[in-house]
């Protein structure tokens, strides 16, 4: 293409795209209807015209075969009259007929119908015998067919007549013809465009609601309604009352756009899956448009469907945005320390515990590794210990201590790593809770139970010693009676005031040795259970230990000492802890027994149980499983004496009997292997039973 044709080109898309919809299609149909009709009226007018101009030959055709014919009789009689007559007769009826000649076998002129002498041209043309077409020639008067017709009688050429048929006549009735064309041309062409202009403004119309409703939804408002009402919904043609269903009722959105409508045929399905069923459907063959009727209809639908949509998001957003709000000041209040950092060890949040203990604020942390916050040491440790986390994929629990101003701080700290929907590391989770308090009340807790076992030591010596020390000062004192030496019964004296000395620290050992003076007061055992368990909760779940519990309501109290049995549940908690470990259950039980006249209270753990050989000696003074340094064998036994105090007794199962368990957990399948310590107490206080009955201990190994 050209520069020019390039150039056009574009200055016709640009006028184009400057018009409006309707005005191009008016301009379409108009051009396409111009040129149609043109065509059709240019092609129909050559063919009626050459069907004229046929018609016209023909005739002069006729005209002279028939005057050829009957001029053959006056030629053979010579009578020349007859063949004047002939001529002027045809010549004067018929008005195109310009001019009739005869001419004799030797071609001299015998007739002709000129009044002002015959033109001798005529003679050279038109000479081809053979051929019975006219010939067209230009004359004065116009246009003129030449007819040649040859008079023969059997083989004999007696002349040849030539008739001349003006085209003038011809040529007017086909002026005419054109003109009629024309003028039909014409009314139908603005007819036409009468129609177009009436089909673009229905089909722009129907767009314009379109294009409004989509201006519309882009301004943000979604209650737009493109489609067209209906004569008769769906309910109205099927005669139907369900108003449950999602189209009863619904006059913007047709009932095949929308999903769980409760007819017949597609009970169940959602667009575009109901469309097959829905074809065939009366309300659809009623209510079914053209494509910009579907194209409306389906805009609606659209515009209902992303606006429900985005109410549900903005509510969604909502919730998310009261559940992180929620979640931040959960953080901020709790007294944890918690962080999370990312796969790169950059920290993502950090709760506000975290951020006062190292006086720094969020904007400090978020965005920081610890070579940012901590020293250089401390941070080389801590990266190497986060990497080890985030490629070995465990997570790690520990305790550490921090020398502060106030004292010292302990810390239990866990570190998780985090997973994201696909399995992948996203990062690094830390807790740390402040345990200072807890450590303290341990150290009580090892000092009382040291004191304890120093006691019983201590009540063992004075027992083995009392009685030799009164056989001493027997004996002294039977000697001071017999013997008169001053000197002697001196040094005996001494002796005496000695062993007096003796007996009085051995009755202090005795007095230390006993348990102090209990305090009797009514216990309410689901209490004291409950106090104790708020106090190690969040301790055991640190180590991912849960404690469920299920205590039997309305137990009557009991008389005893309530801070004494404390210790006892907590020793058994603490016991069960250490059993576990990590990632385990405890089961804390409470019910009335032997016909409501006690009280039976049961530990259960998921720890490693208790081998059949040591169920026997586990409430021992010094006896444990433990590992060296890891416990000192008097909690059981101290528990077992408290117990033993209140008129009870204390026993263990590994594992644990099926009536000891959750509900839903198997012994030694989903709960096990474990042990159970189970406390009876009496309602009503009773004397301590004696040393060999109390103490008992059975179960069989797994």
């Amino acid at each position: 293409m050209t520069k020019w044709g390039w150039t056009l080109n574009n200055l016709i898309s640009r006028f184009f795209r400057g018009l409006k919809f309707s005005t191009k299609i008016t301009l379409g149909m108009t051009f396409m209807l111009i040129f149609t009709g043109l065509g059709l009226g240019l092609m129909l007018s050559a063919m009626s015209s050459e069907a004229l101009l046929e018609e016209g030959r023909k005739r002069g055709m006729a005209l002279t075969s028939g005057l050829a014919f009957r001029l053959a009789e006056p030629i053979l009689a010579v009578d020349f009259l007859q063949m004047k007559n002939l001529i002027d007769n045809v010549h004067t009826q018929y008005a195109d007929v310009l001019y009739i000649f005869l001419t004799d076998a030797s071609g001299n002129i015998v007739s002709h119908t000129f009044s002002g002498g015959f033109p001798t041209d005529l003679l050279a043309v038109n000479l081809d015998e053979d051929t019975l077409q006219p010939i067209l020639l230009a004359t004065e008067h116009g246009l003129v067919y030449d007819f040649r017709g040859r008079i023969i009688l059997g083989e004999n050429k007696l002349g040849i007549v030539r008739l001349g048929l003006s085209r003038s006549a011809m040529d007017a009735q086909i002026n005419r013809q054109r003109l009629t064309s024309l003028l039909s041309t014409a009314g139908v062409v603005g007819l036409g465009i009468l129609l177009s202009l009436w089909f673009a403004r229905t089909v722009t119309l129907r767009l314009n609601r379109l294009r409004q409703s989509a201006e519309e939804i882009v301004k943000g408002n979604l209650d737009v309604h493109a489609g067209f009402s209906l004569e008769k919904n769906c309910w109205e043609i099927m005669n139907c009352d369900q108003a449950q269903c999602p189209a009863y009722g619904d006059t913007r959105r047709r009932c095949w756009y929308l999903a769980g409508t409760l007819c017949p045929d597609c009970h169940g399905k959602s667009y575009p899956h109901k469309m097959e069923s829905c074809r065939q459907c009366l309300v659809f063959k009623h209510n079914f448009g053209d494509e910009i009727q579907d194209l409306a209809e389906a805009f609606d639908a659209m515009a209902i469907t992303v606006k429900k949509h985005i109410e549900e998001l903005t509510e969604r957003e909502k919730t998310i945005a009261r559940q992180q709000g929620l979640l931040k000041t959960i953080m901020n209040v709790t007294p944890d320390f918690i962080t999370l950092q990312d796969k790169d060890l950059v920290y993502r949040f950090a709760s506000k515990a975290f951020c006062d203990y190292f006086d720094l604020s969020e904007e400090d942390i978020v965005g920081k590794t610890d070579f940012d916050i901590f020293s250089r040491r401390q941070a080389d440790l801590n990266y190497h210990e986060d990497r080890q986390i985030l490629i070995t994929r465990q997570p790690l629990t520990k305790e550490i201590t921090f020398k502060r101003p106030e004292g010292q701080r302990w810390f239990h700290v866990v570190k998780v790593p985090v997973q994201d929907q696909d399995g992948g590391i996203m990062g690094l989770l830390l807790t740390a809770r402040d345990i200072s308090v807890l450590k303290k009340f341990q150290e009580q807790l090892i000092q009382s139970q040291k004191m304890e076992d120093l006691g019983r030591l201590a009540g063992g010596v004075a027992h083995e010693i009392n009685t030799p020390l009164g056989i001493i000062l027997g004996y002294t004192q039977l000697l001071m009676d017999d013997i008169k030496d001053e000197e002697l019964l001196a040094d005996l004296k001494i002796v005496e005031k000695q062993t007096k000395v003796c007996r009085k620290i051995v009755a202090d050992l005795l007095g230390f040795s006993r348990h102090s003076h209990s305090v009797s007061e009514a216990v309410d055992v689901n209490t004291s259970l409950q106090e104790v368990i708020k106090l190690v909760e969040h301790v055991f779940f640190l180590n991912r230990i849960r404690i469920l519990h299920a205590l039997a309501e309305h137990v009557p109290t009991l008389t005893g000492d309530r801070e004494r049995l404390k210790q006892v549940w907590l020793n058994l908690l603490n016991n069960a802890a250490d059993a576990i470990g990590q990632d385990g259950l405890i089961y804390v039980q409470s019910r009335l027994g032997d016909k409501g006249q006690k009280v039976e209270i049961s530990f259960t753990d998921t720890g490693k149980g208790v081998a059949r050989e040591h169920l026997s000696k586990i409430f021992d003074p010094f006896f444990t499983t433990k590992e060296v340094g890891k416990g000192t064998g008097l909690g059981l036994s101290v528990s077992f004496g408290i117990i033993r105090e209140h008129g009870g007794r204390i026993t263990a199962h590994s594992p644990p009997p099926p009536q000891y368990l959750p509900m839903g957990f198997q012994p030694g399948e989903t709960f096990g292997p474990g042990t159970v310590f189970i406390v009876e107490l009496p309602l009503e206080h009773r004397e301590a039973p004696r040393a060999e009955e109390g103490k008992g201990s059975t179960g069989t190994s797994s």
